[in-house]
């Protein structure tokens, strides 16, 4: 009989064989194609890196073109599910809603003609266009307000800021939001994409894929740990606050959120990207104390912990990032979504390729030979 290996959260498992990322967490190196995350991150778009996941190379011009227009075509939703959305209630959490109306969308596309190229093109363009659109209409419709129409002369970031308030944002805005989205767009076999990769293993349509990751997503050990930073900081308060709280989570062995990370063990590359995008946006809209907290943090923590592995992820600056864009702080997991759908479908057309069904094993822990208790003797 054989013996099996029982690792809690299948830490150290390969679970795909894949060619879509390479994180390597011992020197803070993360690659998309084989890119560097810096390289896509200066000179990349969020769309173009988005196509580079999807099919496996940059877009020529007119390939980007073509795709930009795509998406821009596509990006208003069905009338019916805008009705949906309006009977939510206002105190649900923008991620349930996005994860039902993502859902929703294979009520009206869900051919599952999955050998169709034009089929798995229509659904990716779908997705990329009408996530963000349902994200900014939630938004508003919670506060009674009707959703703001697409702007068709805005580009794909821009455009999604523009529809959270029905203003054209700044420039320098929008160039960083669409970092953000490059940043978050795809990395290696975590939570949301194994559970995409599960989903798609069963051969149903890609919304319910995606429905899937969002739901797995919106954990606070997974995407919703960007909105935990910012809790943690307004509850820290003061930069001189941040030393006692460390030591404090220290010695409670508590989680400090948005530090530590499964797989890198030095500062991850993301962080020190959206740091620096943080201090770009200071310099122009003002300074934010939280994030003098949050680089008193990383320092205190470093100083602490540093030795265990323990540095800031992708999750630590970001909430801040989106904070001084005026952005609610439970939309920040959703806008991690937007920009994480890119790496699900390219997940989703990697497992199409050469499937097998996803059917892990388990170690048996209970009991044998138990027999049936009669109800008058329970």
């Amino acid at each position: 009989m054989m013996v099996c290996e029982y690792k809690p959260g299948l830490e150290g498992i390969p679970a795909a064989e894949s060619s879509i990322s390479f994180v390597d967490g011992q020197k803070g190196i993360l690659e998309y194609r084989g890119i560097r995350i810096e390289e896509l991150a200066s000179k990349s778009t969020f769309l173009e890196t988005a196509y580079l996941l999807i099919w496996n190379e940059l877009p020529t011009k007119q390939q980007i073109a073509e795709f930009e227009e795509e998406v821009k075509m596509h990006r208003r939703i069905k009338y019916r599910i805008r009705d949906m959305m309006k009977s939510f209630p206002e105190s649900g959490h923008p991620m349930d809603a996005l994860q039902a109306s993502a859902a929703a969308l294979g009520l009206f596309y869900s051919r599952r003609d999955l050998h169709n190229p034009v089929y798995i093109r229509d659904a990716v363009v779908r997705l990329l266009a009408t996530i963000p659109t349902m994200v900014a209409a939630f938004q508003l419709m919670r506060q009674g307000n009707d959703p703001v129409r697409p702007h068709d002369d805005l580009d794909y970031s821009a455009n999604f800021l523009y529809m959270l308030n029905e203003k054209k944002p700044d420039p320098l805005a929008a160039r960083i939001f669409d970092v953000c989205l490059i940043l978050q767009a795809e990395h290696t076999m975590n939570a949301s994409t194994f559970s995409a990769r599960v989903t798609a293993s069963t051969l149903t349509d890609p919304y319910a894929v995606v429905a899937s990751a969002v739901g797995t997503l919106g954990g606070p050990l997974h995407g919703g740990a960007n909105e935990e930073v910012i809790h943690m900081l307004e509850e820290i308060g003061s930069v001189s606050n941040v030393r006692p709280y460390i030591e404090d989570c220290i010695q409670r062995k508590a989680k400090i959120m948005g530090l530590g990370h499964r797989v890198y063990k030095v500062k991850d590359p993301r962080a020190t990207i959206l740091q620096d995008l943080a201090q770009q946006l200071f310099a122009k809209f003002g300074h934010d104390k939280y994030f003098d907290i949050a680089q008193e943090v990383e320092r205190v923590a470093e100083e602490k912990l540093g030795h265990k592995g323990i540095y800031p992820n992708v999750d630590f600056y970001s909430g801040l990032v989106y904070r001084k864009m005026g952005i609610p702080t439970d939309l920040f997991t959703p806008i991690f979504a937007i920009a994480r759908v890119a790496g699900w479908l390219a997940h989703w057309k990697e497992q199409l390729e050469e499937n097998r069904i996803f059917r892990p094993t388990q170690v048996y822990n209970g009991r044998h030979e138990v027999s049936y208790t009669p109800i008058e003797q329970r």
